[in-house]
């Protein structure tokens, strides 16, 4: 991180239980896709609003398709060029205010199968952008997997008021937040093909210190607020 990220990030040290459930999300999906790329060493990987994921960098196999600001794209090229990753690696830069989403994906499509991570994005997006998201991603992809993590709206109430607030500070705030978030992609062709809680599997990894009988009974909005998901597309006989 440069200067301005350390400040950012100080801002949240005292928040360690969504930190620590940062860590096992970002160990989850690592997991998902080390099984995804046993199964397929050439699946293609795309991913919205990388950030800093070294992924490609991390797992063996695969086509890596990056997608992020160009502020960020740069930064991360600068000190992790593309051309030193054993893995193919593109990385895309895209003013997701402006750009098409579709236009710089669009050398990429029809492939598959692909499986497509937006780890910690879905959040922050309103819920018709989500669904305007979704359908770029079945035109572009018809046979592909959607990873992503959601949070309940019972679950932001209950326990993100404080994390909330400090997003809040640094000018941004949750847009998307439903008692079932899993349902707008559930009608927007797709199945549900995997649910791991976060929290569960935080303590799972000794990252947090919840008794397990507590998870099962009155911390069941904990346990069942915060997700990974893993989406399949609905295959049609137009597909």
């Amino acid at each position: 991180m440069n200067e301005e990220g350390l400040r950012i990030l100080e801002a949240f040290r005292d928040e360690t239980s969504p930190n620590a459930s940062t860590i096992a999300r970002h160990r989850l999906i690592d997991d998902l896709l080390r099984r995804e790329l046993q199964d397929d060493p050439d699946l293609t990987t795309v991913l919205i609003g990388a950030g800093f994921d070294s992924r490609a960098y991390r797992l063996g196999g695969g086509i890596w398709i990056e997608l992020d600001e160009p502020q960020v794209i740069d930064y991360k090229n600068e000190r992790l060029p593309a051309a030193d990753c054993e893995n193919e690696l593109h990385r895309i830069p895209i003013d997701f205010s402006t750009g098409s989403l579709e236009e710089k994906l669009s050398p990429f499509s029809n492939r598959g199968p692909v499986t497509i991570v937006i780890e910690g994005v879905f959040g922050y997006l309103e819920e018709e952008e989500i669904g305007t998201l979704l359908q770029t991603l079945h035109r572009l992809f018809p046979r592909h997997k959607l990873i992503c993590d959601l949070m309940s709206r019972k679950f932001i109430e209950k326990y993100g008021k404080t994390l909330h607030e400090k997003i809040n500070d640094i000018g941004t705030s949750f847009k998307f937040a439903a008692n079932e978030p899993e349902k707008i992609f559930l009608k927007g062709g797709y199945f549900l093909k995997e649910r791991i809680s976060v929290v569960e599997s935080a303590v799972n990894f000794n990252m947090l210190k919840i008794p397990a009988i507590a998870l099962k009974t009155f911390l069941r909005t904990l346990t069942r607020g915060y997700a990974i998901f893993v989406f399949e597309k609905i295959q049609r006989s137009t597909d």
